[in-house]
C-alpha cells in the first residue's frame, strides 16, 4: 500500500491527493526535516573523522526514507543503510547514488541487480559469498561486501568458529577479482551500558575478529560497530563508520544522558465531534471505562490501525492546547475518546499524539513507556493512512 506524502510550509492544513480530488486528511504527522538535518550533524561531528551511516530502513523509521536520506546526505551522512533489497532498490529509484548497505535478504537471491546498483551487501556465511561471487561474474562487476561477525548478539552474522572459513573464502574470491571485501562489522547488543560485562566482552570478540581477518589476509578499509548510542559515548567503538538510526530521529539513545537530540516527528489529527456527559457514562467497548464525573469527550480518528497501540487504554494521554487529555475506554481500530474535562474543545482543533514536548505533548519515550516498548516501534508503527508532511525552513 502506498503512503500519501504531502510537502507543505508550517502551520498549512494537510491536504492529500487521492484519484485527482484534493481532501483534507483528519491526521498527519508532521515530519521536521531540519530536526533530521540536526540530529544529522551533532552525530556527524560527534563521530570525529570516521564516517556516519544514516540507516533508513524501515521507510526511514516510520519518517520517510526517501526524504530523510536526502536530508542526511546534505548534513554529514556519507552512507546510507537499510534492511532489505527493495529497500535498497527503492532508494537507487529515487535517485539517491551514495554508497549503501543491504544486511538480510532469502536463500534464494540472486544479486544481479543489487551488484549493478552498485550497492553493498552484508555477508556472514560462505554460501552467500558464493552466489555474490556468482552474480558478479555473470554481471561483469566486483561485489563489494561487509563480512558480519557475530561477537555475542547470537543474531546475524558469523560465528567465532565459522570465521576462519568465511575469511578464506572471502580471500579467494577477492584474488579472483570478484569480490572486494569492503568492510569488517557486528551488532553491540547493548550499547547504552557502557559498564556491561556483555558489552566489553562484545568489544573484546571484535578486536579478536580483526586480529584473524588480519591474520588470513583481510584487511577491508572499513571497519563500523557503533550504533547510536556507542557513537555518542563510546568512542572505543567508533572505527572508521558509525550506523546512525535511532538517535538520527531524535531520540535520546543512553537512558539518563542527553545529547542534544531533536525528536523530528509530530503526530495529531482534528477533533471530530465532543459531546458533554454525565456522571456514569459508559465510554468505548465493554465499556471499561465509566465517567466519574460530569465531562467532555472528545472523539479523535486515530486507533490502533493507525499506531495507536491497543493496549495503551487507560496509560496513555494526548494534547489539545497544550493540556494533556487521558484516552477514555478501549483503543479502537479507528479512532480514540478523549476526557477533556471541562477544556472548551471545539471540532478541528488538533489533539497530539506525540511530538518533541516542547508545548507540553506526550514524546515518543512517554509512548514506549505507556505500551512497555521502545521508541522504535512507536514509530515505525504509525500507518500508511496517516500522511506524512515535511517541514524545512533551511
Amino acid at each position: 500500500m502506498s503512503r500519501a506524502v504531502v510537502h507543505h510550509a508550517p502551520g498549512v492544513d494537510c491536504n492529500v491527493s487521492i484519484g485527482g480530488r484534493t481532501v483534507t486528511a483528519m491526521a498527519e504527522a508532521v515530519v521536521d526535516l531540519d530536526a533530521i538535518a540536526h540530529n544529522c550533524g551533532l552525530l556527524a561531528a560527534t563521530a570525529g573523522p570516521a564516517g556516519m551511516m544514516a540507516v533508513v530502513k524501515a521507510d526511514g523509521f516510520g519518517h520517510g526514507a526517501t526524504e530523510v536520506a536526502r536530508t542526511a546526505l546534505r548534513h554529514g551522512a556519507t552512507w546510507l543503510g537499510v534492511t532489505s533489497v527493495a529497500e535498497a532498490l527503492a532508494l537507487r529509484a529515487e535517485g539517491l547514488t551514495a554508497p549503501m548497505l543491504l544486511w538480510l535478504y532469502p536463500p534464494t537471491e540472486t544479486f544481479e541487480e543489487v551488484l549493478t546498483a552498485g550497492i553493498d551487501v552484508s555477508v556472514g556465511a560462505v554460501e552467500a559469498l558464493e552466489v555474490l561471487a556468482d552474480a558478479a561474474d555473470r554481471t561483469g562487476t566486483v561485489a563489494n561486501v561487509h563480512l558480519k561477525l557475530d561477537t555475542g548478539m547470537s543474531r546475524g552474522g558469523a560465528p567465532a568458529e565459522e570465521w576462519a572459513q568465511l575469511f578464506t573464502w572471502a580471500r579467494k574470491f577477492e584474488s579472483a577479482g570478484l569480490l572486494r571485501v569492503r568492510a569488517l562489522w557486528s551488532h553491540l547488543a547493548n550499547a547504552e551500558n557502557p559498564q556491561a560485562s556483555g558489552l566489553l566482552a562484545q568489544l573484546r570478540e571484535f578486536d579478536e575478529a580483526r586480529q584473524a581477518a588480519a591474520a588470513a589476509g583481510i584487511d577491508p578499509p572499513i571497519v563500523h560497530l557503533a550504533n547510536s548510542a556507542a557513537a555518542l559515548h563510546l568512542p572505543q567503538a567508533r572505527f572508521d563508520l558509525l550506523r546512525a538510526g535511532i538517535g538520527l530521529y531524535g531520540i535520546e539513545p543512553v537512558p539518563g544522558r542527553r545529547f542534544g537530540l531533536r525528536p523530528a516527528m509530530t503526530v495529531r489529527a482534528q477533533v471530530l465531534l465532543t459531546k458533554r456527559v454525565p456522571a456514569g457514562t459508559g465510554v468505548s467497548y465493554g465499556p471499561d471505562f465509566v465517567t466519574d464525573r460530569e465531562t467532555t469527550l472528545a472523539l479523535v480518528p486515530l486507533g490502533f490501525a493507525d499506531g495507536v497501540p491497543r493496549h495503551t487504554s487507560g496509560r496513555a494521554s494526548f494534547s489539545i492546547r497544550g493540556v494533556r487529555c487521558p484516552i477514555a475506554g478501549r483503543v479502537s481500530m479507528d479512532q480514540v475518546v478523549l476526557d477533556v474535562g471541562d477544556l472548551p474543545v471545539r471540532a478541528g482543533e488538533w489533539a497530539v499524539m506525540f511530538g518533541p514536548g516542547d508545548a507540553g505533548e506526550p514524546t515518543v519515550a512517554e509512548w514506549a513507556r505507556w505500551a512497555d516498548t521502545n521508541p522504535h516501534e512507536i514509530l515505525t508503527g504509525i500507518g500508511h493512512r496517516v500522511p506524512r508532511r515535511y517541514e524545512s525552513i533551511r
